[in-house]
Order: structure tokens, then C-alpha cells, then sequence
């Protein structure tokens, strides 16, 4: 079952690329994942088969070659992928230090004060879903620091659509902060139960726009920055949006 995915940029360490909406990264613990990212790579690139760090594998029956950074299955657009062991180490170092840069395009309910702001809210597990998080009095467990930075880009009747950067890289971060605003992400069927989609979209609008991070020393210790241009389903959105 191979699917055609567009690749965005490919060297022989790192290889970016656009991942449509709809497509989890890696199967769950349960195995309800019928066709992944790892699939796509495996069947692409079957010699990255053994690009992960055995402590992360052992006692998991999950398979994640190449994988140094996650995006949820709804969630469209640039994911990096290590092609080797050497650069899987190097990229996942730059995530640990926070120095990649990550920017994401997103549609809101209703219209933030600010035009650019913080939202620094520790996450934790959500109280009243296990796979769902959530921050302050609704979470439970152990609380991770969360920061994310947003930019108005444009502002709708009832709607905006925002730049957002994430400082730090928690589970559903970006979904769970502005829910925590009281502005969550449109059509989001965890964190927006019961909001109306917009029309065309099928999934929550989030899309990984950008991602920026450097190349191994030996190709020159280069920035690199990526991107992925919004696609149909989110311009659709937009143009729906914005007054004829």
C-alpha cells in the first residue's frame, strides 16, 4: 500500500518531508494505525530500518527509524527524518537544546486581544482523558514546561489565523495551549468538542509551515530552513474566510 509523499529537501543525512494530514507518524501501542510515516520510510528507505537509539526501543513493540520529532496524525507539514544514526543524534541534540526552529500556521475560534504574545503554561495529562493533555487545574501527574509564541497574521469574523512557534515540544502542545486561552484550534475534535469545522476541513488546522536547523559539520555546519506550503484543504479554509 505505498503512498506518494513529496519530498521537501534530501541530503545524505536528513531528509524532510511534507506529511499530509491524516497519516500518524508511527503506529500506537495498539496497533490502530493502518498505514504510517515509518511504513513510507521503510518501504522508501528500507537501510534507515535501524536509525533509532536502542534505549528508546527497548521494551516497545512501536517501530521509529528516523524519527527525531513528531507531528500529530491531523497535523500537515514539514517532518524531519535522520537518514543515518550519525544524524539522528545530531538532530535530536538540536531538538534537546532547543535551537531548530519551528513555525506553524493555524486557525482559531474567535480573535485574540494581542497581536503577538506568550502562552507559557506548564502541561500535564489531562484529568478527564488518558490520551489527552491539558494545563493548570485540569491536568494531573507531572507538569512539563510549555511555552509557545504566536503572531497574529490575519484577523476574520469569529476566526483568526495565527503564526505560532513553539519554544518547547510538548505532546499536542499548541492544540492544548490556546484551548487554554479559550481560543482553540478549529475543527480539533479533542480539544474543540462540539465548535463547528469550517468549510472543507476534515481535521484541525494546524500545519507545520517551517522548520530551520543546521547540517553536520562535515556538509559545513549549514542552515537549513524548509518549508511547506499550506495546502488545498487549509487555503480553502481561508478563502472561505476572507470577505469576496
Amino acid at each position: 500500500m505505498k503512498k506518494k509523499i513529496k519530498i521537501l529537501y534530501e541530503d545524505d543525512d536528513v531528509l524532510a518531508i511534507d506529511k499530509p494530514a491524516g497519516i500518524a507518524v508511527h503506529d500506537d501501542a495498539d496497533g490502530n494505525q493502518k498505514y504510517t510515516i515509518v511504513d513510507w520510510i521503510l518501504e522508501n528507505y528500507p537501510k534507515m530500518k535501524k536509525v533509532y537509539e536502542d534505549s528508546e526501543e527497548e521494551g516497545s513493540n512501536i517501530s521509529r527509524p528516523g524519527i527525531v520529532h513528531r507531528l500529530d496524525k491531523d497535523t500537515s507539514g514539514v517532518l524531519l527524518l535522520a537518514k543515518n544514526i550519525r544524524a539522528y543524534r545530531f538532530l535530536k541534540k538540536q531538538f534537546k537544546d532547543k535551537t531548530i526552529k519551528k513555525v506553524y500556521r493555524a486557525i482559531i475560534y474567535g480573535d485574540l486581544k494581542k497581536d503577538v504574545g506568550i502562552i507559557d503554561r506548564p502541561i500535564g495529562r489531562s484529568k478527564d482523558e488518558f490520551r489527552s493533555r491539558a494545563t493548570g487545574s485540569l491536568a494531573r501527574g507531572e507538569m512539563r514546561e510549555a511555552i509557545t509564541y504566536y503572531r497574529v497574521v490575519e484577523r476574520f469574523k469569529d476566526y483568526s489565523l495565527l503564526e505560532l512557534r513553539p519554544r518547547t515540544g510538548r505532546t499536542h502542545q499548541l492544540r492544548v495551549h490556546l484551548k487554554s486561552v479559550s481560543h482553540p484550534i478549529v475543527c480539533d475534535a479533542v480539544y474543540a468538542k462540539g465548535q463547528p469545522c469550517l468549510p472543507g476541513l476534515k481535521r484541525h488546522a494546524l500545519h507545520a509551515f517551517s522548520v530551520e536547523f543546521k547540517l553536520p559539520s562535515d556538509q559545513g555546519g549549514k542552515e537549513i530552513k524548509v518549508e511547506s506550503p499550506l495546502p488545498a484543504d487549509f487555503k480553502k479554509a481561508l478563502v472561505n474566510l476572507r470577505p469576496l
